[in-house]
């Protein structure tokens, strides 16, 4: 079972501006806003060991693969070796252990270790999460489909990582239904950062710039389209994604197909319209769901879409939002 799939690298140049805006949009920090965690590191004899000479891929990608293993004192682990053949790579595994190193939140794949003993490849260990991704779960071939209630608090627990996340300035730039792991409760598990930015960078190339020499940050269909436009970068661009895994949540459809000649945004707009119901919309699997909680989901997820990062809402409403709409997370 493929629980992690491709870790998506891409290189963002860092422009400093001199102030931080509201919504992280023109704008770069490296305060640091938490200590450092260390972690244990691994050798490298170690984690062949007990990886069983690295023989069950749970995951792959274009510069890094994912192997099972146990450890006597953590369990099953998911170990990820990333290629560092090149000065980009490298500085890319750099860049997300120095953040994987600030973060401690329960609805964030827990950071285990870590591993540099061979010069052109680089480790690093985390919890396992036995239900694989959310991508997996909604279009995979899996015969049990989440319930309604699951799914309204994944969407809470992933708010809560993102508002953790934008709190300590961090943009984590590849928010997908791949990127969300489930446990065995079902609580979301965020995970792959070889994306994120540490503070707010104001844009990766300026707009004269073409776009085949840009490199883009995120994953297609839940792309920001103003940040495709403008290469401006913000934590907004999360709020944008986050509001696309609201809409497969809601419809069970994939954020993109190559068969499907509609997006999600373009499903949706009929509902946010009044053209049709959300019954029209709202993922056949699904039984007894709350349509009033469902009407609520969408709104959330057109205001997260919205053509303008200035109206979509932060973070931190969303889950405010979420506790006032959601009787099934109203208590948490």
């Amino acid at each position: 079972m493929v629980f992690l799939n491709p870790f998506a690298c891409f290189a963002i140049s860092e422009k400093v501006a001199d102030c931080a805006s509201e919504d992280g949009v023109g704008s770069y920090s490296t305060t640091e806003t938490t200590p450092t965690t260390y972690v244990k590191k691994f050798s490298w004899e170690e984690i062949k060991k007990h990886s069983r000479n690295f023989s069950r891929v749970i995951g792959s990608g274009g510069f890094s693969t994912v192997y099972l293993a146990r450890f006597p004192d953590s369990g099953f682990t998911a170990v990820k070796i990333q290629s560092a053949c090149t000065e980009r790579l490298a500085g890319i595994h750099d860049q997300e252990l120095q953040i994987l190193l600030r973060l401690k939140h329960p609805n964030i794949v827990k950071f285990l270790g870590h591993c540099d003993d061979r010069e052109e490849e680089r480790v690093l260990l985390f919890e396992y999460a036995s239900k694989g991704t959310l991508h997996d779960t909604l279009h995979g071939c899996n015969t049990q489909s989440l319930t309604w209630k699951a799914r309204t608090s994944i969407a809470f627990q992933l708010a809560e990582a993102l508002e953790y996340l934008h709190g300590m300035q961090i943009i984590h730039g590849d928010i997908k239904a791949s990127n969300i792991l489930l446990d065995e409760q079902e609580n979301c598990k965020l995970c792959d950062f070889g994306s994120a930015k540490l503070g707010f960078t104001s844009m990766v190339l300026p707009p004269s710039s073409t776009k085949r020499n840009r490199m883009i940050m995120g994953s297609q269909g839940y792309i920001d389209p103003h940040y495709m436009k403008t290469g401006l970068v913000s934590k907004k661009n999360d709020i944008y994604s986050y509001g696309i895994v609201l809409l497969e949540l809601i419809t069970g459809r994939e954020a993109f197909s190559l068969k499907r000649k509609e997006t999600l945004v373009e499903i949706i707009g009929p509902v946010v319209r009044g053209v049709v119901g959300v019954e029209e919309v709202v993922d056949p699997r699904l039984r007894g769901a709350d349509l009033k909680e469902v009407k609520a989901m969408v709104s959330m997820a057109e205001m997260c879409i919205g053509s303008s990062p200035m109206v979509r809402p932060c973070a931190n409403e969303i889950v405010a939002s979420m506790r006032d709409n959601f009787e099934s997370i109203s208590h948490l």
